[in-house]
């Protein structure tokens, strides 16, 4: 694993921290606090899986786990992930009141944590990107839907829920219904903002989730952890989708045999 540290105005209630991560295997930030400073993990490229006390949770690119100080967290990410790990003093507007949890980051927001996170960039150049990073989080589904929706929002309600939980079995009529529209208008909001079916975008969001827990759970714990009705049907669409099975895959990035996949 390798770290990168880039830091501006530190001591100072204005400052900021970001730590830029990448390892080959697991990522793991264990169970810990901080006592000084508030923390937000982001990834651009993955999926993170986080716990907070006994609350669990999958957070995907376009959201950030956010914990405040004094608050102990856990964070994961798959292989081959980079992380960056954002420090502050000060609370961002939107994330008054919230101890620990996942919060929407928006486009802008990303764009200027991945700039001031790299060798090069002025002091003041970076301090005045803090601003408007501070301004680009959101804790509610509206401010997420707000942030990122391009169509009419439906798929984005549906995505900031099942990336919480990948293991949901909600179909996609029963969202329909819920959100008080036509499966036909829930399908063409899919393929507006993800590209494709809401099948295929789930089946996505659960692979790349189970690559966060492969390395620590047994292949049964992941195939229930993010929906699948049995170990079989997790294993055919994880080779499917990457070329091995699961347990080939946690003992290449481990070293170590996890025993058989069922």
């Amino acid at each position: 694993m390798w770290c990168e540290e880039y830091g501006y105005g530190l001591g100072l209630p204005t400052g900021i921290l970001v730590l830029k991560y990448r390892a080959a295997g697991l990522l793991e930030f264990g169970e810990g606090r901080q006592d000084f400073l508030h923390q937000l993990y982001w990834s651009p490229d993955g999926v993170l899986s986080a716990r907070h006390g006994g609350d669990a949770q999958f957070v995907g690119p376009k959201e950030a786990f956010w914990a405040h100080r004094a608050v102990s967290h856990e964070v994961r990410a798959a292989d081959r992930q980079t992380v960056y790990r954002i420090c502050l003093r000060e609370v961002p507007a939107a994330l008054a009141g919230l101890r620990a949890g996942a919060v929407s980051i928006d486009d802008e927001a990303a764009r200027l944590v991945q700039a001031i996170a790299r060798p090069g960039y002025g002091r003041h150049e970076a301090l005045a990107a803090r601003l408007r990073i501070m301004t680009g989080f959101g804790a509610s589904t509206r401010e997420f839907v707000g942030h990122h929706a391009t169509g009419t929002g439906f798929a984005m309600t549906v995505a900031r829920t099942l990336s919480h939980d990948p293991g949901d079995p909600v179909r996609l009529a029963e969202w329909a219904e819920r959100l008080h529209i036509s499966v036909k208008t829930l399908q063409r909001d899919f393929a507006r903002e993800f590209g494709m079916s809401y099948t295929q975008w789930r089946t996505e969001l659960r692979l790349r989730a189970s690559r966060a827990l492969l390395e620590t759970q047994p292949v049964a714990e992941v195939a229930r952890r993010v929906g699948y009705a049995s170990p079989s049907a997790f294993i055919a669409a994880f080779s499917k989708e990457y070329g091995c099975t699961p347990g080939r895959y946690a003992l290449r990035e481990t070293g170590s045999d996890h025993g058989p996949e069922l």
